[in-house]
């Protein structure tokens, strides 16, 4: 039986799928072999000697100790595009908010609470002061055109919008759902200049931390308007306020309020709700907990942010031989002719590599002994192994 620990609440709809019989699933408990969770902290949280995998209901994985699970052959999973189109939802909200005023329309409605009759003929006269601009006809820019941004330009494009496109690591899976009538820009300097609305959907990495600065601002339009719900520190918050200030900016809208942004003229603060809908969660919750299964149960790969993707059909009359190890030479070489010696043949197998880690799927119809099980374990850069049979 398998023990599945949740650090967060999870959809029903996700845990449902480990059903009752080879799987125990509760928040409390210990020798798990897999943990579930969305935004818990685990950086502080000693992990069992008996974990063997991590599923993140959610994209971003800056909660998880991946460096950790990456020695200790622990695989980390997220649910990349499963909430997808909630963020795609609201950056659209965010880009008519950004247009229309409302936020401050609504707010100067709402204190007219005690005009009595006075109210529509108050409304009539201090509607302009509320005046804003359409989205059609406008060039939206998309920087990062994975599953979010993908389905943002597509979305665009459908609002009657320009749109132009950049991504320098764009797989041709990506492309495929992309229409072809998104501009494709050969650079983000030559994007910023022609845009009057920017949305961001990149990771955040050393590379790509404040990347949006000073610099940047000064490419850009006057009166551009800049949509973030990717991560708050892609922006470099000082020189924005600056940008907002000169005119250069006129409205900020991001999904990661901070304090020196709140109050401002042209910031509208959305408490990080890009995710959080209903499907959104469930969307996740069933995501990680099928890879978590899947992985548990045959030992295949999908989704990691630390093991490279790895899936070999599963036979049920064959036992099977999971090993991850350090990324190096001659480790298919020591580990096959380990298995040689004990006069084991090698029925199937598949491996791979992602950076550091390597991780092999060995097939076989001979029986694997645990003395085998520890003969592998034993030879340099072995990270883990790990048996399953039918």
């Amino acid at each position: 039986m398998y023990k599945i620990q949740t650090l967060n609440k999870i959809s029903p709809k996700g845990l449902n799928l480990f059903g009752h019989d080879n799987y125990e699933v509760a928040s409390e408990l210990t020798s798990a072999d897999a943990i579930i969770l969305r935004s818990f902290k685990m950086h502080d949280m000693e992990l069992p000697k008996s974990l063997k995998a991590i599923g993140r209901a959610g994209a971003g994985t800056n909660n998880i100790p991946i460096d950790i699970c990456s020695e200790r052959g622990i695989v980390v999973f997220n649910t990349p595009g499963a909430n997808a189109n909630a963020v795609k939802e609201l950056v659209l909200a965010g880009m008519l908010l950004s247009s229309r005023d409302i936020v401050a329309g609504v707010n100067w409605a709402q204190s007219l609470k005690n005009e009595g009759d006075n109210v529509p003929p108050l409304v009539e006269k201090g509607k302009s002061q509320f005046d804003g601009c359409e989205l059609k006809g406008k060039t939206l820019g998309v920087v990062g055109l994975g599953a979010i941004g993908a389905l943002v330009a597509n979305d665009a494009l459908a609002l009657g919008m320009k749109v132009v496109g950049y991504d320098p690591y764009l797989s041709v899976e990506a492309a495929w759902q992309i229409s072809s009538r998104v501009e494709k820009a050969s650079g983000l300097e030559d994007l910023l200049g022609k845009v009057d609305y920017l949305t961001i959907h990149v990771p955040l990495l050393d590379s790509t931390k404040g990347m949006y600065n000073a610099e940047k601002f000064a490419m850009m339009k006057q009166g551009i308007k800049i949509m973030n719900f990717a991560r708050g520190e892609l922006i470099n918050n000082a020189d924005i306020i600056k940008a907002l200030q000169s005119g250069k900016v006129s409205t900020y809208v991001t999904d990661f309020p901070s304090a020196d942004l709140l109050g401002m003229k042209g910031v509208i603060p959305i408490p990080h709700l890009g995710a959080s809908t209903q499907e959104s969660e469930e969307n996740c919750a069933i995501m990680a907990s099928s890879q978590l299964k899947d992985f548990l149960e045959t030992g295949n790969i999908i989704n990691s942010v630390n093991f490279p993707n790895c899936v070999l059909p599963f036979r049920p009359n064959l036992k099977r031989l999971l090993i991850a190890n350090k990324n190096i030479p001659n480790m298919i070489s020591e580990i096959t002719s380990l298995l040689a010696k004990n006069g084991i043949n090698i029925y199937d197998m598949l491996n791979k590599s992602k950076g550091d880690i390597a991780y092999t799927i060995i097939d076989t119809e001979d029986n694997l002994q645990e003395a085998i099980i520890e003969q592998i374990s034993g030879i340099a850069g072995i990270k883990m192994v790990r048996m399953i049979k039918s």
